[in-house]
């Protein structure tokens, strides 16, 4: 598939941002934060502003994105529009939930309970989000239980080592933010090593055989390609990347992923700008493996072009 840009900066901006408010939503109500007002500002506006820039860069991918607010009707049946209305209920908590912790400077009682709504619609939403790709039966890397965990792993650990981040910056006990943050990229880089694995050993589920229906007789092949130059299929649904520049990115997403910001996280150095340069760094692996997800992914359409499935 073609790795859209607007697509990678989607997923990985939101979901750093659903992580990183669900962690605010879950951890303010039981007073492991400081309910200072800038210290709010500066994690509730981080947070509420990766959503809204993910969500603002998924518009450019629509044809008409003046008309997405349509797909919010088709609930009952899509994912997209189950996660476009899950987006707007997180709006809404999270907005009395910012309310009583920057001008109140409160999170208890009723404004724990717009807390812990927040935590749970922006889980609902990265949940949404995955689910959006792992619908998909004719693209075979997507339809897998695998995606769905790995949105959220993913999210959480993005918005668990901004978090941490954060909370250096303010001088604020970070102990237990930084080992939810190590905890956290280690669940999600080892879900990300186990999808890799999984699907470089998956066997097609589709074939240019099991898709005419001519396997009995051996192997199908077309005798000639169906069009003459590029077109909108081949542009969108054709693009490969090749097995020797996909294990080098591999190799540079888990390096920027997890061992730079984990050994920063285990060694405990070079104090706040140091552990904003592992936020950094965390964050990149992630876009470089946001990036493969979508350019390793095949789509059946390709057999009528001549390409395997695989």
């Amino acid at each position: 598939m073609h790795p859209a840009p607007s697509l990678v900066v989607f997923t990985t901006a939101a979901g750093a941002g659903y992580g990183l408010l669900f962690l605010l939503g879950i951890a303010a109500p039981f007073g492991f934060l400081p309910i200072e007002r800038w210290f709010g500002v500066a994690t509730l506006g981080l947070a509420l502003g990766l959503i809204t820039i993910g969500l603002a860069a998924s518009t450019y991918h629509l044809g008409h994105p003046e008309r997405a607010w349509r797909a919010l009707s088709q609930w009952r049946s899509s994912w997209l529009s189950r996660e476009g209305v899950a987006a707007l209920v997180t709006y809404a908590v999270a907005a009395p939930f910012a309310l009583g912790w920057v001008v109140w400077q409160t999170a208890d009682g009723f404004w724990a309970a717009f807390g812990l709504l927040t935590a749970i619609s922006a889980a609902v939403t990265i949940a949404c989000t995955g689910m959006i790709y792992a619908s998909l039966k004719t693209i075979q890397q997507w339809y897998t239980p695998w995606v769905p965990a790995l949105f959220s792993a993913f999210a959480l650990a993005t918005g668990a080592i901004l978090l941490t981040a954060l909370m250096h910056v303010f001088n604020v006990e970070a102990a237990w933010a930084d080992w939810v943050a190590a905890g956290s990229l280690l669940l999600a880089w080892g879900l990300k090593v186990g999808y890799w694995r999984a699907m470089r050993r998956a066997v097609p589920t589709s074939t240019a055989e099991s898709a005419t229906g001519l396997g009995h007789l051996g192997r199908v092949q077309a005798l000639e390609a169906p069009h003459t130059e590029d077109n909108y299929l081949l542009r969108e649904m054709g693009y490969r990347i090749a097995r020797k520049h996909a294990d080098r990115l591999r190799n540079l997403a888990v390096f920027f992923g997890l061992g730079w910001p984990l050994a920063i996280l285990a060694l405990g150095i070079g104090g706040p700008a140091l552990i904003v340069v592992a936020a950094l760094a965390a964050s990149l692996g992630v876009v470089i493996a946001r990036w493969l997800f979508f350019a390793e992914a095949t789509h059946t359409v390709g057999l009528y072009y001549g390409r395997h499935p695989g």
